[in-house]
């Protein structure tokens, strides 16, 4: 079947035509009216919105940026913006004021969509900086705007009063029937961990091509709900969204991420797209509340693991099953994990995971309870998803086989390379950068992979983040940063060994679970740094580490660490919005620290 058939918005009308009052958009303890929107809704508000667009003076392939937490009114704007053939900036909420302005004069940035009353004041001091913006539309209507400029709420634009010409729907008849593949969809510009930003161009091609492409290696339906959860702004949740709605499905949106629990429970969805650090999260508070239940629990719970692994292997091909194990594990689904599930909505098929290395002995248990967790490997300019592991090749560890219409080799220093048509047109007005991140047409990754006989391509490390030890030894972060961020008392780590004679850590321990286990012990303190100090907690701490770095080579094992009061913070800049460590700004905030650490005694 020819691309042209997947074009993003053709696919997404045809939906709206054949679902009609059917919810396509839920917003997970949203106000009405954009709790739920139906299909028909849907069409008629995007429609209306790209008209307005036009009417406002947005050509054809300007820039609009959004910038807002997850909600159904972001996918409204960005379809409709779509529609008016224009171009879809989008802005992480936890961008600064700087950071944006960067990203709005490269752009130029016509028209910006915020959310809330904080990121409206926000967006009234970078139009002030950025002369390119010429309006301002707002979500939630209870904000008060400054009506002696372009400002608008969302919902007045939307309503009947607001009049469009004959020639500007015309306009927009026409649009429709021009738009095309080579059109730009969006500008998404990486956050990276070092330098400035940069906006890589995707247009529908490139999302035609993803979407056929998935269709044929997963089981989604116009009867299946996905929650976003992962922000809008990142290419993984976003590319998704646009899949789900092409497929017809229903989109939960959620605001707070601190809420996540209660949304999985109240929305049941079946998938949701997950970064590594969500699924540590959900392992390390299962094996800690395992851990404080009785020795017959304890038990139960390891032997029905082990059952689950060998149900596992068997469902996969790797293992013949017989009617013992059959029997073993329906009980051990009885007793333990249908329980777990159920705390997981009880109704995930699959879970697409992406973003960073996954721990295998956290791949394993999800595959042991029967959570498929399908992980896979991508970037912002391959439109995410390059080779994903499927319902039935799940191979532990691994970032699974090549989309059919991706090609991968690797390279110098074993570099993955990519080539095919999801791959991005380039970065925007970087010529010479587009040119260097190419080999004779091949994309240029950064990370350093290797595959097994079957074809399954598993990630070694990121090729400039690779550590050398002032002993000659090649530390790969990412793998002991994954193997200790399992433990339950630890929320993030930051380990240190390039040119250092042993490796050692900064570490933000999750404070919860450690006040708890303090007040368990009878530990009192003032504050934090109190507590971080007592030498209770450092020998807890050096406890943890020996049994979460089993695994780890001696060369790779933590010596020493810090434990820091404060968690590494978008806005302190030391991490990224999709969450990975800044180094460079970690390792210049905590010199002190990390000097400490390689003090003779």
């Amino acid at each position: 079947m020819s691309l042209e058939a997947f074009h993003l918005i053709r696919l997404i009308q045809q939906q709206s035509s054949l679902k009609g009052d059917a919810i396509a958009l839920e917003g997970f303890e949203t106000k009405a009216p954009w709790d739920q929107v139906s299909w028909e809704q849907l069409n008629k508000h995007t429609n209306k919105l790209a008209s307005v667009l036009i009417q406002l003076g947005v050509d054809v392939q300007d820039k609009c940026a959004i910038l807002s937490q997850n909600c159904p009114q972001w996918t409204c704007v960005d379809l409709a913006i779509l529609k008016a053939r224009s171009v879809v900036v989008p802005l992480y909420p936890t961008n600064t004021l700087e950071q944006a302005q960067f990203i709005l004069e490269d752009s130029d940035v016509k028209v910006l969509f915020v959310n809330d009353e904080q990121q409206y004041e926000m967006a009234c001091r970078l139009q002030a900086l950025v002369p390119m913006i010429e309006t301002i539309v707002v979500f939630d209507d209870s904000v008060d705007l400054d009506y002696t400029k372009q400002h608008f709420h969302l919902y007045s634009l939307l309503e009947d009063d607001f009049l469009i010409e004959n020639e500007t729907n015309e306009q927009f008849e026409q649009r429709l029937v021009e738009a095309n593949l080579s059109d730009l969809v969006t500008l998404i510009y990486t956050s990276g961990t070092t330098g400035d930003p940069k906006g890589v161009m995707l247009d529908y091609r490139n999302f035609a091509s993803t979407i056929s492409q998935h269709d044929e290696i997963l089981d989604f339906t116009d009867q299946d709900t996905s929650l976003a959860f992962l922000p809008l702004s990142h290419v993984f949740e976003r590319s998704w969204t646009f899949y789900v709605l092409s497929r017809g499905g229903k989109n939960v949106y959620l605001q707070d991420t601190n809420r996540i629990k209660q949304a999985i429970v109240a929305t049941r969805p079946n998938t949701l797209c997950v970064v590594p650090r969500f699924l540590e999260k959900v392992y390390s508070a299962i094996q800690d509340q395992v851990s404080k239940g009785s020795k017959v629990k304890q038990g139960i719970f390891a032997w029905a693991l082990k059952v689950g692994s060998r149900q596992f292997d068997v469902t996969q091909g790797r293992a013949k099953g017989t009617p013992f194990l059959t029997w073993q594990h329906n009980l051990a689904d009885k007793l333990v994990f249908e329980k777990l599930r159920n705390a997981l909505g009880g109704k995930l098929k699959f879970m697409p995971c992406g973003g960073a290395a996954l721990d295998a002995n956290v791949a394993a248990f999800f595959h042991a309870i029967n959570v498929p967790v399908l992980c896979g490997y991508g970037m912002t300019e391959t439109t995410a998803t390059v080779t994903c592991n499927t319902i039935g090749n799940r191979v532990t560890g691994s970032n699974g086989k090549p989309l059919s219409g991706m090609e991968i080799k690797l390279g110098t220093d074993n570099e993955i390379l990519i080539r095919g048509e999801t791959v991005m047109r380039g970065y925007y007005n970087r010529p010479e950068e587009t040119v260097s991140n190419f080999e004779n047409g091949w994309l240029k990754t950064g990370d350093a992979g290797e595959f097994d006989e079957e074809g399954n391509l598993y990630i070694t490390d990121r090729i400039k983040e690779l550590m050398k030890t002032s002993n000659g030894k090649y530390i790969a972060p990412q793998r002991v940063e994954g193997k200790v961020g399992c433990c339950p008392f630890i929320e993030q780590v930051a380990i240190i060994a390039d040119a250092k004679s042993y490796v050692t850590a900064l570490i933000v321990p999750t404070f919860e679970s450690l006040d708890a286990w303090a007040k368990e012990k009878g530990i009192r303190y003032e504050s934090p740094l109190e507590l971080l100090r007592n030498s209770y907690v450092i020998e807890h701490f050096e406890q943890r580490l020996k049994i979460m770095q089993k695994e780890l080579a001696s060369f790779e094992k933590i010596k020493k660490f810090t434990l820091l009061p404060n968690a590494f913070s978008i806005e302190e800049g030391l991490i990224t919005p999709t969450l990975k460590l800044r180094r460079k700004n970690i390792y210049a905030t905590y010199s002190k620290e990390i000097q400490a650490m390689y003090q003779p005694i």
